[in-house]
């Protein structure tokens, strides 16, 4: 963690949240399956059994900002346009449709999801790490998809934003609003810690798909 020692109280939530999860950060986004995916070497198929599994945890988060539209912390960050779901369903039609595939990782992740349902405060780790990576990397990977695959736009809606033409002043309002929450220093802990255990749980699902990657190899 790169933040000095001032307490959590001295440093905004947004930043406590980038600086204190770095290494987690990096150690998710590290997996030889995204390389090779990016690489253009993963095939359809491949792509598609990690679509079904993003799919089942934005299923899960999505399920969960409905639940959670009147929380007073939740509410803050939740935003329909940001809604992956329907952009996920229409990748899935053109990469071959949805894939049944036992995933443990994508299992514990899920359960993870459901379980900071329960707390607002939790919620917003996992919406935080998820979407706002989305408006992030996710952009670059999207480009990085098209080229490889030679795609015009279908089959990699899923890091389209429609709805957020301009991804940096969005992600800025969205800290504004992070920092803005009314959480001690021992939640804000809580909340970073969170955030630490979902790109743990990133990692996982990485490794998982790493592991089958002879299989798909292009």
């Amino acid at each position: 963690m790169t933040i000095t020692q001032e307490s959590p109280s001295a440093v905004s939530l947004s930043t406590l949240l980038r600086e204190g999860s770095t290494s987690e950060h990096r150690d998710a986004e590290g997996s030889s399956f995204m390389t090779e995916l990016l690489a253009g070497q993963v095939s359809a198929e491949g792509y598609a059994v990690y679509l079904s599994c993003l799919r089942r945890v934005y299923a899960a988060l999505e399920g969960a900002a409905a639940t959670l539209a009147a929380d007073p912390i939740a509410s803050a960050v939740i935003d329909p346009s940001l809604e992956r779901l329907a952009s996920i369903d229409a990748d899935l039609a053109f990469w071959g449709g949805p894939v049944e595939h036992a995933s443990p990782a994508t299992d514990a992740y899920v359960s993870r999801v459901q379980q900071a349902a329960g707390e607002g405060a939790l919620f917003v780790a996992h919406h935080y790490t998820r979407y706002l990576g989305d408006l992030s990397g996710g952009q670059a990977i999207g480009r990085l998809l098209a080229r490889q695959f030679e795609l015009d736009g279908a089959g990699v809606e899923f890091y389209a934003f429609p709805a957020i033409p301009k991804p940096k002043p969005y992600k800025d309002a969205y800290r504004e609003r992070l920092d803005a929450l009314p959480l001690d220093p021992s939640q804000q802990e809580r909340v970073l810690a969170e955030v630490k255990t979902v790109f743990g749980l990133n990692g996982a699902l990485f490794a998982e798909l790493t592991q089958q990657l002879p299989a798909w190899r292009r």
